[in-house]
């Protein structure tokens, strides 16, 4: 007995099962998207709560009050008070000059600072090789010291060999020692300041009340010793006492108390440095006005 053929069965067309396929694809393609674009809350937080401070929604307000504010994050807010803007436009500033003489002024201005700071080191050092010239037994015995303070040169003379104890009348020696430094310092520019200083030790004689008196007649003592060789003028000499308010050292043992006992001649030569910076400076504007009146030449047509 032979069986019957069986029917055949409408099917699934092949072409969904690659659609199928196709659509799973794209679903997994745009789940990823989602777990890619996930918001973090609490950056969204920060960043939305910053930007709400600074910025709001207007509301519905009468105009006198303060503008408030709202935001997703915080319900109320109050934005800083604003500042009004001093000018409402646009400006541009415009020169005359070339861009070209900016720049050479710029660089003559500095080539003129170096200049003059080359100058006044070297006037220095000429005039410490000088007094160490004139005053080189003295330094080697210990009795005066020569120092440098930027624009200034100090002579220290030390009250041993210089003045008795508690007296402002000079030795022998020690006017022989300033008529030597008289002749160098009638060569050097500046100011010239003469200082008394002395210790702690209280002072009261006939002739000095009190450690000012002492150290105000030691400067002029120097001053006028200065003056007598008619070499330095008279102008350029100021005299101060300071007592014992100006100590090198310790007042605490002898040996230290000894050195605020002291006479200071401070010649100043930043006044001299100044000058010779103006004249430099007077020059260059000469030039530059020079170069000025070339470039105009130069433009017209």
């Amino acid at each position: 007995m032979e069986l019957p053929e069986e029917e055949d069965k409408p099917g699934i067309p092949a072409w969904v099962v690659t659609f199928a396929d196709l659509m799973s694809l794209l679903m997994c393609f745009f789940v990823l998207l989602l777990s890619f674009s996930e918001i973090d809350a609490m950056k969204f937080k920060q960043i939305a709560g910053e930007l709400s401070k600074a910025f709001g929604v207007q509301r519905e307000v009468p105009a006198l009050d303060i503008p408030m504010g709202t935001s997703p994050i915080f319900d109320k807010f109050s934005p800083g008070i604003p500042e009004p803007t001093p000018v409402d436009e646009v400006r541009q500033q415009t020169t005359e000059q070339l861009p070209e003489l900016e720049t050479l002024r710029a660089e003559l201005e500095a080539e003129l600072q170096q200049q003059v700071a080359a100058t006044t080191e070297q006037q220095m050092q000429v005039n410490m090789q000088a007094l160490e010239n004139v005053l080189e037994q003295e330094l080697t015995e210990g009795r005066l010291q020569l120092e440098q303070d930027r624009k200034r040169v100090i002579i220290r003379i030390e009250e041993r060999g210089s003045f008795p104890s508690g007296s402002a009348d000079m030795t022998e020696d020690f006017e022989d020692i300033l008529l030597r430094i008289s002749e160098v310092l009638a060569q050097l520019p500046g100011e010239i300041t003469v200082e008394g200083h002395t210790d702690d030790i209280p002072i009261n004689t006939p002739r000095f009340r009190s450690n000012w008196d002492l150290s105000a007649a030691r400067s002029s003592s120097v001053a006028n010793a200065l003056l007598a060789t008619g070499k330095v003028e008279a102008s350029r000499i100021k005299v101060q006492g300071y007592a014992e308010t100006r100590p090198r050292a310790s007042n605490d043992w002898p040996e230290t108390r000894a050195l605020n006992r002291r006479v200071e001649i401070i010649v100043d030569l930043a006044e001299a440095a100044d000058q010779y910076e103006t004249q430099l400076r007077e020059l260059m504007d000469e030039d530059m006005g020079k170069l000025i009146q070339d470039f105009e030449i130069q433009d017209q047509p």
